[in-house]
This record gives C-alpha cells, sequence and structure tokens, in this order.
C-alpha cells in the first residue's frame, strides 16, 4: 500500500454517520476540557507557585483510574454504554460550572481544586472505558482501530486549540470564563450521544462479581506476550513523557521561561501541534510497518530526545521546539497500543481489557506526577525533566534489545511472532499466543 493510500485509509471510518457525528460532539467537547485543564494549572501556579501542588492536582484526577478501573471496566460491559457516557457527560459539566463559579467569586482555595480534581477523576474513570468500547460499538470490530486513530487526532487537535484558546481567555477574561466555556462544551457531547445509535448490538455480561470480570481480563492479557509489550510501552510513555506534560509545564512557563498563562498555552499547543502531526502522519505510517516493536521503541526514544531538549532549554522557541517533537512521537504510541489491544479483545471482554490498558497506562499518573514533581521540588523543574527523559529513551532502548519484540512482525495486517509467520491465525485472539491485531 502506497504511502498515500495509508493515510487516507484512516479516513475511512468517517463513512459511518454514528461515528462523524459522535467525533463531532467530542471534537468540541476535549477542546473545552482542554481549555480548563490548562486554565486550571494557571490557577494552581498563582494559588501556591509550589510545583508540587500542581503534581497533587494532577495525582488526585488521575487516581481514580488507578483504583476504579476494576469495576469501571466491568459496569462498561453490563450496562448501556450510551447512558452511562451521558450520566459522566453531565457530571464534569456541573463540575466545571462549580469551579467556574468559585473563580468568578474570587472564592476559589486550593483544597477546592483538589475536591473538584478528584471528583473529576472519578467521573473520568467510569466514563474512559466506557468510550473505547462504544467506539467499536458505533463502528465495528474492523474499523475500531482507525475509530481510535481519528479520535486520538482530535485529542490532539483539541491539545493544539484548547490550550492556545485557554491562552487567550484566562489573559483577557480570567480563568472562571475558561471553565464555564468548558461546561458549556459539554452539551455538544451529550446531544451527540442522544443522536447516535450503535450499529453493533452490544453484548451484555452477566453473572460474576467485578473484580472477577478484572481477573479475568487480566489473565487473558498476560497470556498474550505481545499484549504484554503494548501495556509495557503505555506505562513507559506515561511515567516518563505523559507526567510532564500534565504536570510541569506551567512550572516551565513560570520559572524556567518568566511567562504568563500565555506561555503555559503556547507550550501545551506545541505538544498538541506536534501530536497532531504524529497521529495524522506518523502513527498510521508506523502501523503499516511489519516491524512494529521496532517502530515503537524508536517513536519512545524520539520522544524521550525531545524531552530532553526541553529539559536544557530557557529560550521559549527551543522548548517548544522539543514539546513538537516529543508530541509526535508519544501519540502514535499511546494510539498504537490501544488500538491493537481492543482489537485483540474478545467482544464481551472489550472494556475490561481497555481498562486494564487505562489502570497501566493513565492510572499510573498519580505515581508519575507525584514522582516528578517530587524531583522538582529538590533539584529543579528542569533537571526534573532531563531525568525523565534520559529514562525514557534508556527503557525504550531496553525494549528494542529484546530479540522478541525486534523480530514481532505484520503479515497480512496482523502482528504475530516471526517463526509464526506463515501460519493463518484465527482473528480470535485467545487462540493466538502471541496476538493477533489488525485491519
Amino acid at each position: 500500500m502506497s504511502v498515500l493510500n495509508t493515510l487516507t485509509a484512516n479516513f475511512s471510518v468517517l463513512r459511518n454517520r454514528n461515528f462523524r457525528i459522535y467525533l463531532g460532539g467530542q471534537t468540541i467537547s476535549l477542546i473545552g476540557t482542554w481549555l480548563q485543564q490548562t486554565a486550571l494549572g494557571w490557577v494552581v501556579w498563582e494559588i501556591t507557585g509550589r510545583e508540587f501542588d500542581l503534581a497533587i492536582a494532577t495525582v488526585l484526577s488521575s487516581l481514580p483510574l488507578l483504583l476504579l478501573s476494576p469495576w469501571a471496566g466491568a459496569w462498561a460491559d453490563r450496562f448501556d454504554r450510551r447512558k452511562l457516557l451521558i450520566f459522566t457527560q453531565a457530571g464534569m459539566m456541573v463540575l466545571a460550572f462549580v469551579l467556574s463559579a468559585l473563580v468568578l467569586t474570587d472564592s476559589i482555595q486550593i483544597w477546592h481544586v483538589y475536591l473538584l480534581s478528584l471528583l473529576l477523576g472519578i467521573l473520568s474513570a467510569i466514563d474512559l472505558p466506557a468510550i473505547q468500547a462504544f467506539m467499536n460499538d458505533l463502528t465495528g470490530r474492523d474499523e475500531v482501530r482507525r475509530a481510535i486513530n481519528l479520535f486520538i487526532t482530535i485529542m490532539q487537535v483539541s491539545r493544539t486549540l484548547g490550550p492556545a484558546l485557554a491562552g487567550l481567555v484566562v489573559s483577557a477574561f480570567g480563568a472562571g470564563i475558561a471553565f464555564f466555556l468548558n461546561g458549556v462544551s459539554f452539551a455538544a457531547v451529550i446531544v451527540s450521544l442522544l443522536i447516535v445509535r450503535a450499529v453493533h448490538e452490544q453484548r451484555r455480561v452477566t453473572g460474576g462479581s467485578a473484580l472477577g470480570g478484572f481477573r479475568e481480563a487480566w489473565t487473558f492479557v498476560m497470556s498474550q506476550p505481545r499484549q504484554r509489550d503494548m501495556l509495557m510501552f503505555a506505562a513507559m510513555a506515561t511515567f516518563f513523557g505523559i507526567a510532564i506534560v500534565m504536570s510541569m509545564l506551567p512550572a516551565v512557563a513560570g520559572n524556567v521561561l518568566n511567562g504568563t498563562a500565555a506561555t503555559a498555552g503556547l507550550l501545551m499547543s506545541s505538544s498538541g501541534a506536534g501530536a497532531l502531526v504524529g497521529v495524522l502522519i506518523f502513527a498510521p505510517l508506523m502501523q503499516a510497518q511489519r516491524r512494529i516493536g521496532v517502530m515503537l521503541s524508536v517513536a519512545m526514544m524520539a520522544a524521550g530526545v525531545g524531552f530532553l531538549v526541553l529539559g536544557q532549554s530557557s529560550i521559549l522557541p527551543l522548548s517548544m521546539l522539543g514539546l513538537f517533537v516529543a508530541g509526535l512521537a508519544m501519540p502514535s504510541v499511546i494510539s498504537t497500543t490501544m488500538g491493537m489491544m481492543q482489537f485483540n479483545a474478545p467482544p464481551e471482554m472489550r472494556a475490561r481489557v481497555m481498562s486494564l490498558f487505562n489502570m497501566v497506562s493513565f492510572g499510573l499518573q498519580p505515581v508519575a506526577a507525584l514522582w516528578i514533581g517530587f524531583v522538582a521540588s529538590q533539584i529543579g523543574v528542569q533537571a526534573a525533566i532531563t531525568f525523565n527523559a534520559v529514562g525514557m529513551i534508556i527503557a525504550a532502548g531496553l525494549m528494542l534489545a529484546r530479540a522478541p519484540l525486534r523480530n514481532w512482525v505484520i503479515v497480512q495486517g496482523a502482528p504475530v511472532p516471526a517463526p509464526l509467520a506463515t501460519v493463518s491465525l484465527p482473528s480470535v485472539v485467545s487462540e493466538a499466543p502471541a496476538g493477533v491485531a489488525g485491519d
């Protein structure tokens, strides 16, 4: 397949009307989410001026993803996912309006931020596996990887537009208006959920406990060597890279670059712009290569180099360049690992498998945020970023040094170990020891 065909094939899923409507609603909502994320980091920085408090806010918003994932995945497999998503989106809307009111009335305190971050994290923990499985309900198994790529694409569009918009809104009108606009943006995704209809009927899971169902998903994933590799790459991206973007950029803007909220917005937008180019161009090309394991390792090393530039820079353009390079590679790793794990999951276990992915990846953010926040408070934010960047490069190199990963190849769109490349494998991954994924 030519490069052009590889890139354009990623958009074939947009022929699905239900997915188009849902993606449009999510685009508006996610721009509001990043608008709030950027403004909230700046509010915390203005209240306390401490890197560790930025990390605490990230921890509280991410910890529920680690603690609630076993139940969240089971709920998303058992219950009507559309109704579950409407509930979580409405709850997030209410929290955004409460945060806006506190800031506009000048009564915001750091404990308010902590409490609202925790509540938002609880709703996000319930929301995320339901979103991931719902995309398969809309598009079907054969198109779900392309759907995930496009979903992550609009996440990166929002990461580009949202922070830049936040810098303008916060500078001109204050953070309270930014939070209010985020609250309004949730209406778009709620309306889209009311309109769309799932193309494939959801397979319900009955009987057994949530923890028992989660253990079943854990056993399934651990029986697939390449699935375990996907979890490792996602965990590395979160621990070494995402924690920097989510926690440290307001400190970089304020302490290193002597900037304002607009500076923080530019940094976030640079990361988002790189990520947008990554998921539109780099990720599809990477997923079309035969040696996926090698490509994932190289992408992780490239992200580490970008963060290394950020850690050594004291001028805005160079910092933006480093974030652009890191952003180019990181979402390609996340979208590839997420799409392959969901494609490989049996329909009745799909949300539970994705909740395991969320637990290992996004749920690791509290640990990562506390770590980099503590290190930054001891040796400075630039040294902490440099430390994480070097760790990412070393970890990716260790993954690449493993022969099974280097020999992992794609045959007819399905990643399998090289010794099995000539074997016609079934599409049910529980029968394929190394895991099967592809279109």
